[in-house]
């Protein structure tokens, strides 16, 4: 059997070695939360919920909300922004979550996989990245909460 390793283990082992990034071995975990309290919010309606730093490593995250109404869904994603070369990124409304029913209280996963940005390194200028959440399908009125977990350094 082989022994295989990660490019963070293989930059350890080479000679000389090279450091990892901070936001790949010992960095801090930080956490960016925010709520909404949601006012017959309308299909289509945009909450801006917080904004990233870039360089930031997004590790996990929740989205949590009350019911807010028959057919109703929520995502998240990001705002457009512009990257740290200054080129325009478009707005992705299902970037870390794609809709999923709203009609119902709960509270699920965000950045669950490898597609939905799970890892996903930010790479902005000195904006960042202005994460959203997005409502679907029909008016909804309750309480909102997402929250994501990071590492910069």
């Amino acid at each position: 059997m082989a022994t295989v390793y990660s490019a963070q283990r293989t930059n350890t082992r080479a000679t000389p070695a090279v450091m990892n990034k901070a936001n790949e071995m010992g960095g801090r975990v930080r956490v960016a939360h925010g709520t909404y309290e949601a006012s017959s919010l309308a299909s289509g309606d945009v909450i801006e919920m917080f904004t990233l730093p870039d360089g930031a490593r997004l590790l996990t995250g929740t989205l949590a909300h009350d019911a807010l109404a028959a057919s109703t869904t929520l995502s998240v994603g990001h705002a457009a922004y512009k990257n740290a070369d200054g080129t325009d990124v478009a707005a992705a409304a299902a970037a870390y979550k794609a809709a999923a029913s709203s009609a119902s209280a709960g509270k699920s996963d965000i950045l669950a996989t490898l597609a939905l940005g799970s890892g996903t390194e930010l790479d902005a200028n000195e904006d960042g990245v202005t994460v959203t959440v997005t409502m679907g399908g029909a008016a909804g009125t309750g309480t909102i909460e997402l929250t994501i977990m990071y590492v910069v350094d």
